[in-house]
């Protein structure tokens, strides 16, 4: 074998991707072979299973499947035999043991495990750019931004950004601060995606006194002064008022999940 070159070819109905991984996991435990992957994608017509196969036959070798469509599967089966290949199937056996062990039959959608690890990706992606852009940092990134979130301290900015980031979407926050102006960028991008958030004062008071309260700091200040609060909210309804294209939130009795839902509904609709 050593010095011979082999060649093996990965039909899948999806990318191909999940049967290279087993078969290089497989290939580690053997040295000094030569061994050439071809990976043929897509398949899931007749026709794409005899054209893929045609290939094969220029240079023989064993062919591996994870053809989730049995019908297909069993025309590779016949075809391989019929040419004299070696064909091992990866996925049927499996398919066949989960569906007694669960009681249900199999889907047999091609892609599935493609387009979940693509939908795990695409949250993990969300969640870096979210904490990346949390509480102002990098406006420069806002224009890549799903959602920019806009309100005043402990208006739940940050738990909102994290949930929807969770969803899949790229979330930023910007903190709104009486007497300073918003970063220029904020009103560069888009303003349909800008969500301003809102909050009845006594409740803020309340969220922000426990804050204080957790962190050891029993002196209030402006940060947890009624008056100060009213003069902060004010600063944030006038600026709303200013940009109407902005969809306003009012978190004061709602859960995380509720905003989200709103979000969600009203600017991807």
């Amino acid at each position: 074998m050593n010095g011979s070159m082999r060649h093996i070819y990965l039909f899948s109905d999806a990318t191909g991707e999940t049967v290279e991984r087993v078969l290089r996991a497989a290939l580690s435990q053997f040295r000094d072979v030569e061994a050439r992957i071809h990976r043929m994608s897509k398949i899931r017509t007749r026709e794409d299973v005899l054209a893929a196969l045609e290939e094969v036959l220029k240079e023989p070798g064993i062919v591996i499947y994870t053809l989730v469509d049995t019908e297909l599967a069993q025309l590779l089966r016949d075809e391989a035999e019929a040419h004299g290949l070696d064909a091992l199937d990866l996925i049927s056996s499996l398919l066949f043991k989960l569906s007694a062990f669960f009681g249900v039959a199999p889907q047999n959608e091609p892609g599935l495990l493609y387009e979940l690890n693509s939908e795990y990706h695409k949250r993990v992606e969300a969640v870096d750019f979210t904490v990346k852009h949390d509480d102002g940092q990098d406006p420069r990134g806002l224009s890549k931004a799903d959602f920019v979130l806009v309100g005043v301290s402990r208006s739940s900015k940050t738990p909102l950004s994290m949930y929807l980031a969770h969803k899949g979407y790229k979330v930023a926050n910007v903190p709104l601060v009486k007497g300073i102006d918003p970063p220029p960028e904020l009103f560069k991008v888009d303003q349909n995606k800008i969500v301003g958030l809102v909050i009845d004062p006594h409740r803020l008071l309340e969220i922000r006194s426990a804050r204080l309260k957790n962190l050891g700091q029993m002196s209030r200040g402006s940060y947890a002064d009624y008056e100060k609060i009213e003069e902060e909210l004010n600063f944030c309804r006038q600026l709303y008022r200013r940009n109407p294209q902005w969809l306003i939130i009012d978190v004061t009795k709602r859960s995380v999940e509720e905003s989200a839902a709103e979000i969600i509904q009203k600017l991807c609709s």
